[in-house]
């Protein structure tokens, strides 16, 4: 019995207690009496002190929120709907409060950027004031100097009091000019800490999560806009600052701030600079092949690739310099004996341009580049030391280029996320597993191409999140709550709790699941591959329920009328499977859950599941078949849950001499299933149809199903 089942048990004064703490509208007394199996299952408590995992929490209980307003909606319960409806609204108007952080980060930077630009600015007025104060006492040096050998001592004297005066000041204030700088520079080194510490590497970790389907924004053109700023404002300071050198090479004395604390700041500014400018040099596109764009950085040997590196800042006069950007492969890579080796064919040394930026910053985009490997020498494959297969091996495609601009000259280096290199298709599945796991779990901006040699383990609530974007990326529609419970569930086994379980690489993508010959990767990957080719409508509408344990399937079926049906996915097939089950109430009250087999790529190449559902029957006893499917669950007619993805009547006929024929599943009901189905479905009170094969139907059969179901009029 769940907690919540169990609270509702307690002595009335106790109800009245639970009572008191639903009275407001944060969260519905509803919510938590119909989602309670699955509140129940999350870990709140860790949540607490983990704001992402809280984030995450939200956004699945706003789904669930969803899934059970679209059950109210299905099942016709119209005041449960208009519950449901607004606990939504309410709900995703606290989720939206959560945009305006983003907003006032984004702000706060904004105010950073003008105070710099401000703080600039004041500096290049006091410099003009200084100027001319500096202009005013040399005028008047230079008038009493002239004029000494006319004037009288006491003249003299008064005028170099003056004078003194004058420079006494003209000190007090290069000091205060210094100063001015020596604090403007600091708020600087502040910003770009901010700006290339916490935003831009939050872009890179945003750019990593996005490669492996996460939903994210990984635009470039704010980060531009920031840098381009900054970097201005610090061209303007080493001017600024070149031009106090000028002032104090026109007038300087003993202990001249210009002379002592000048360099310094020079030095200084020139150093964020330069740290800004290489800061900025990234990979805006990492690299990929065309035909498998939702796959980057799994590059095949010999097949054409892009990628493209970015310069953050724009500055119009670069635009007239050439800046060459050279690639290269693997510039420190591991020496590992058998570590394998590539070149990289095609034009690897592009310029910089405005052209291939919709911003018109500058960027190179290489297009056809290819890998080719190095002939091993001594060793060769296999031989790794650190037995990394070949899908295991991380390699890095890094540029260079340089910008001369303004007497300043830097380096510049950048290089992707890395790759996996394969030489055949059939590694592709194993190379992705690879990047999928690289990139969810290491955020460290140093690339660590020996990750493999000893892969961390990987916590449930990320790895769910990631499963989810490999289904989200590819088609409409990502993984809800009950659907990645069941996958935790084939993996770890029934728990309470999924949120602290762990798994192992090997047990994620390289070890067979239990009593099958292939793992949990490529089961998924076959489903997702499935759903792709076969099924995506039907998904992304959500009929099909797909990741369901048998034990949850008998619940949900057994109290619904006869022939309520749903979709679910095969767990014994490697490219995908998909089967249904529906429930048949006996005479003497027992429910039967019966299920066909798997229906393969092999099957839904040759005729839709649509159709499959539209016209499957079952030979009863006395050989008549029967319509099983009348409600996809809960409780939606077939016809109007499938029937806009029905084939016209007359598709695929041209010559309309010949009747019209339709292909029929039909399924006999076997009294003993056979042993491979048994491993499909294990729970006693579940019967299994199997399809039936057109040419292991008796002839005298397939006469009769022939003669009944080849007409011209509508057979139901």
């Amino acid at each position: 019995m769940s907690q919540w089942e169990t609270l509702k048990q307690l002595d009335t004064k106790y109800l009245a207690q639970v009572d008191s703490l639903y009275q407001n509208e944060n969260f519905p007394m509803d919510v938590r009496e119909y989602l309670s199996h699955w509140i129940e299952t999350q870990d709140w408590e860790k949540a607490i002190t983990n704001y992402s995992l809280a984030t995450i929490h939200y956004q699945n209980l706003l789904d669930q929120i969803n899934n059970q307003y679209s059950r109210f909606m299905q099942e016709k319960q119209f005041v449960c709907q208009h519950n449901f409806k607004k606990y939504r609204q309410n709900m995703q108007t606290v989720l939206d409060t959560s945009q305006p952080v983003d907003f006032e980060r984004h702000q706060d930077m904004e105010q950073k950027i003008n105070g710099l630009k401000s703080g600039v600015q004041a500096c290049e007025q006091e410099l003009k004031f200084l100027e001319e104060q500096q202009d005013e006492f040399d005028f008047k040096y230079k008038t009493c100097k002239f004029q000494e050998s006319h004037s009288s001592p006491k003249q003299v004297e008064e005028e170099m009091k003056v004078l003194q005066n004058m420079l006494n000041i003209l000190d007090s204030n290069r000091k205060k000019v210094i100063e001015k700088f020596s604090e403007l520079l600091k708020e600087a080194v502040k910003l770009l800490d901010t700006l290339v510490k916490e935003d831009l590497a939050e872009w890179k970790r945003r750019q990593q999560k996005a490669c492996i389907g996460a939903p994210l924004d990984v635009s470039l053109d704010l980060l531009e806009k920031w840098f381009t700023a900054t970097a201005l404002c610090l061209f303007q300071v080493k001017r600024l600052l070149k031009k106090l050198e000028e002032l104090g090479i026109k007038l300087t004395y003993d202990k001249d701030p210009f002379k002592t604390q000048r360099p310094d700041l020079e030095k200084q500014a020139i150093g964020l600079l330069t740290s800004l400018i290489q800061s900025a040099f990234v990979v805006e596109t990492q690299p990929c092949m065309p035909i498998q764009g939702k796959m980057p950085l799994v590059l095949k040997t010999s097949s054409q690739f892009s990628v493209k590196p970015r310069l953050l800042v724009k500055l119009q006069e670069v635009g007239t310099h050439l800046m060459k950007v050279n690639a290269c492969i693997d510039k420190n890579s591991p020496n590992g004996k058998g570590y394998r080796k590539f070149n990289i064919l095609g034009t690897i040394t592009k310029a910089m341009n405005t052209m291939e930026s919709k911003s018109g910053g500058l960027c190179a985009d290489f297009r056809h580049l290819q890998l080719k490997e190095q002939k091993s020498g001594i060793g060769g494959k296999g031989s790794n030391e650190a037995s990394l297969v070949v899908t295991e091996e991380l390699h890095v495609i890094s540029f260079e280029t340089e910008l001369v601009y303004q007497e300043l000259n830097v380096v510049l280096e950048t290089c992707s996320l890395p790759i996996v290199v394969i030489s055949n298709a059939s590694q592709l599945l194993s190379g992705w597993a690879s990047v999928v796991w690289y990139n969810m779990l290491c955020s460290d901006s140093k690339q660590n191409l020996m990750f493999f040699s000893n892969p961390p383990l990987a916590p449930w609530s990320q790895l769910s999140e990631a499963l989810s974007w490999q289904f989200s990326s590819n088609t409409k529609r990502h993984l809800d709550a009950d659907q990645l419970s069941m996958l935790a569930e084939k993996l770890f086994g029934v728990q309470q709790k999924y949120a602290d379980c762990c798994i192992t690489w090997a047990m994620f993508s390289k070890e067979n699941l239990p009593n099958q010959n292939f793992s949990f990767w490529l089961w998924l990957q076959g489903i997702l591959e499935l759903i792709k080719r076969y099924l995506e409508d039907i998904w992304n509408d959500g009929n099909i329920i797909g990741f369901l344990s048998r034990k949850r399937e008998r619940s949900l079926l057994k109290r619904k009328p006869t022939g309520t049906f749903l979709l679910r996915f095969s767990e014994s097939c490697k490219d995908g499977g998909i089967t249904f089950s529906w429930v048949e109430h006996l005479p003497n009250g027992e429910s039967k859950i019966r299920t066909v087999q798997p229906y393969t790529k092999t099957h839904l190449t040759n005729i839709p599941l649509s159709e499959i559902l539209r016209f499957y029957k079952v030979i009863a006893d006395e050989n008549v078949p029967e319509h099983p499917l009348l409600y996809l669950y809960p409780n939606i007619p077939k016809d109007e849950a499938f029937g806009k993805y029905y084939l016209e009547s007359h598709e695929g006929f041209q010559n309309h001499k010949y009747l019209k024929t339709r292909l029929i599943v039909v399924s006999e009901r076997l009294s003993t299933p056979p042993d491979e189905i048994m491993d499909e479905c294990n729970l006693e009170d579940i019967e299994l149809s199997e399809p039936m094969k057109w040419d292991n139907i008796p002839m005298n059969t397939l006469q009769e199903l022939m003669e009944l179901f080849s007409t011209d009029s509508n057979i139901e």
